[in-house]
């Protein structure tokens, strides 16, 4: 008789409806920088939901879940804007990684993130691509 050894796991529903272990970060973003000041943050285990709040003055900043180097993020709108101080965003998805970045160069920004992380590893989450991310 073999008996199954129940785990976390990418298509595992139970892994999603637990409540997630916190995940917070900040950073500024800098107007000077390349790809308008553009931050990956990496997650250690796969999220079920983030919040990003942007909280700058009234500098707009994007979110976007690949490099605005990769295929058409930026020229496709593939991002959220959140436009002034205090504007805030939950986005329930699961990945491993979400970037930050400027709506344009010049002046700096910043960001605070919260993210709810399930016990899945970051390793078994696939990449997010394909129409409405890199397409």
């Amino acid at each position: 008789m073999s008996i199954y050894q129940y785990r976390a796991g990418i298509g595992n529903a139970a892994s999603y409806q637990v409540s997630g272990t916190p995940y917070l970060t900040g950073s500024t973003l800098d107007g000077a920088g390349s790809n308008n000041g553009q931050i990956k943050i990496e997650f250690p285990f796969v999220t079920k939901s983030i919040l990003v709040t942007n909280t700058s003055g009234s500098v707009p900043i994007k979110v976007h879940f690949n490099s605005a180097d990769e295929g058409n993020v930026v020229s496709g709108h593939h991002y959220f804007t959140l436009e002034d101080k205090k504007d805030s965003a939950i986005f329930n998805v699961k990945c491993k990684e979400v970037y930050v970045s400027l709506v344009s160069p010049g002046t700096d920004g910043s960001f605070e993130l919260v993210a709810d992380l399930t016990r899945i590893e970051a390793r078994e989450m696939f990449d997010l691509t394909g129409s409405g991310l890199t397409d």
